[in-house]
């Protein structure tokens, strides 16, 4: 789509912005490519890539800016990230909220934006059940997972039962069920409680639903950290209005849970620019997110979120380290 000529001014124009922040002009565009090119020139083939969607003239300058759409290209075509520039602490193997919370804090720190780390996703098995009769046909499940984590919910049931009925079936879980997942425990049920009596096969069921989503619920976790770096953000600080969306985003988190979630089924570093994830419908963000693991196994995501002008070869190390890091510290941690 672009000769060399066009990429190398693109190039030059998308570094020159991110470092400095102001449009880029004609004769500033001449010095930073190092191409020996008449002004007229360099106008003409700007022109051509303002048609293309990939530089934009903001109203009160002659210069030009990357628009979401040249960012992209600029990243995918462009980019060359040089390993092992950045230089960071070991984090040290300690309970995975400690570690979350560590790498959330170091993920801000280096970047000087927003650091965001899912919580590890662990499968919903439980360990052991338990009822506790409260009163007519209302019941407390108690729930614990194998790292000894206690859940509880109340259930409602058609039927009243004993409390030796609910002992029964209690023992009828912990005994044939404990250790597998919620899922297979719901699919087996299906098939083999017939044999009990209609009612306990109901409670059952009851149980596991509500079981699988009390596990579920308590894992779904995001910690974010550095929310005020972005209050010193020009491109934000300009607008009242931004920086009041992307807080609004960071309070909420379920945009950002499923962002990092869609990122955690690829490979290596995912980069989202503007608004073009469609998770987070943000045009002035950009998050650069990475998968981390624990003994080989994607458990969850970390990654930076910040203005689209942001270094992306620096943050593309600083997550690509820091999932590194992660990686080895809960895998260390038994």
């Amino acid at each position: 789509m672009l000769d060399d000529r066009a990429k190398l001014l693109l190039k030059a124009l998308v570094e020159r912005y991110i470092e400095d922040g102001q449009p880029v002009g004609s004769r500033t565009l001449s010095r930073a490519s190092g191409l020996d090119l008449s002004p007229a020139t360099i106008r003409n083939v700007m022109a051509d890539l303002e048609e293309l969607g990939l530089i934009a003239s903001p109203h009160t300058s002659a210069g030009r800016i990357p628009t979401a759409k040249g960012y992209r290209l600029f990243v995918d075509t462009m980019l060359t990230v040089q390993r092992g520039q950045i230089t960071s602490q070991a984090l040290a193997p300690e309970q995975p909220q400690k570690v979350i919370a560590n790498a959330a804090q170091l993920l801000s720190n280096l970047s000087q934006f927003v650091g965001v780390v899912m919580a590890p996703r662990r499968t919903s098995v439980f360990r052991h059940i338990e009822f506790l009769r409260l009163s007519e046909r209302r019941f407390l499940v108690i729930i614990v997972s194998p790292d000894g984590d206690v859940q509880n919910r109340v259930i409602f049931a058609e039927n009243d039962f004993t409390q030796s009925q609910l002992i029964e079936t209690a023992n009828f879980l912990n005994t044939h069920y404990a250790g597998m997942a919620m899922e297979q425990v719901r699919a087996r049920i299906k098939t083999e409680v017939e044999t009990l009596q209609g009612e306990i096969a109901a409670l059952m069921r009851a149980a596991v639903n509500v079981s699988s989503e009390v596990l579920s619920q308590a894992q779904e976790e995001v910690v974010i950290s550095g929310e005020r770096n972005l209050l010193s953000v020009s491109d934000f600080s300009k607008d009242m209005g931004n920086l009041r969306r992307a807080f609004d985003l960071f309070e909420q988190k379920t945009q950002i849970l499923r962002l990092l979630d869609v990122s955690s089924q690829a490979e290596g570093v995912r980069i989202f620019i503007g608004g073009e994830s469609q998770v987070v419908p943000f045009e002035e963000l950009s998050v650069v997110s990475a998968p981390y693991e624990v003994d080989g196994q994607v458990v969850g995501t970390l990654g930076v979120i910040g203005p689209m002008r942001m270094p992306y070869e620096r943050m593309i190390q600083i997550v690509d380290i820091t999932s590194r890091l992660v990686s080895n510290a809960l895998s260390h941690h038994k």
